[in-house]
């Protein structure tokens, strides 16, 4: 009799540690079996970097789909956001920790790591940093006029993704809409 597989297992499969190998798979099993969510999340912090990379890109899949299945997790992620050091793991927890309920001073202080994932080597983490941003300002409105400073640089001096990336979030959070209205009223209105 053959042993069943693992949630492990699955993101084991994989030649590369950068390769998708089974995320997609693992992803549609944990929206299909919420319960299953603690295996996933105990492999972001696997010894093997194929693993824990995989198993960041099963749970941004996923989390796009239902963002509270990452919610239990929401410190631990906080704590890896701020000491991941490979790419695929930064640029996946870069879309996954803005999608979570977040204090204002959680807010901050995701906004203050993904100003420092701008300086990244990597474009892509570059940009999912741009887009995390842009995200946590649905939550901090306080954090939107320098997110804007900062997507219309990079709008304009990024890498052709951060700048393509950079349009279409400065078409959204600029597009007319009341509350944004009447919140830079108020930011642009302030006594100095």
């Amino acid at each position: 009799m053959t042993k069943p597989e693992t949630i492990r297992s699955m993101l084991a499969a994989g030649r590369h540690p950068l390769s998708v190998g089974r995320a997609q798979e693992v992803a549609a099993i944990i929206l299909a079996h919420p319960k299953k969510m603690s295996k996933l999340a105990e492999c972001l912090w696997d010894e093997d970097p194929g693993v824990a990379n995989r198993a960041a890109d099963a749970l941004e899949r996923a989390s796009f789909r239902q963002p509270p299945l990452a919610a239990p997790w929401k410190e631990s992620l906080l704590g890896l956001l701020a000491e991941a050091a490979q790419n695929k793991l930064r640029w996946n927890l870069a879309l996954i920790v803005p999608r979570l309920t977040l204090t204002a001073p959680e807010c901050r202080r995701v906004a203050a790591i993904l100003r420092i994932y701008l300086e990244d080597k990597s474009s892509i983490v570059k940009t999912c940093a741009m887009q995390g941003l842009a995200e946590l300002t649905r939550q901090d409105s306080s954090l939107l006029p320098e997110v804007l400073d900062l997507l219309r640089i990079l709008a304009r001096s990024g890498t052709p993704a951060m700048r393509a990336r950079g349009r279409i979030l400065l078409r959204k959070l600029e597009a007319p809409n009341p509350s944004l209205a009447r919140f830079r009223k108020s930011v642009l209105n302030k006594p100095s």
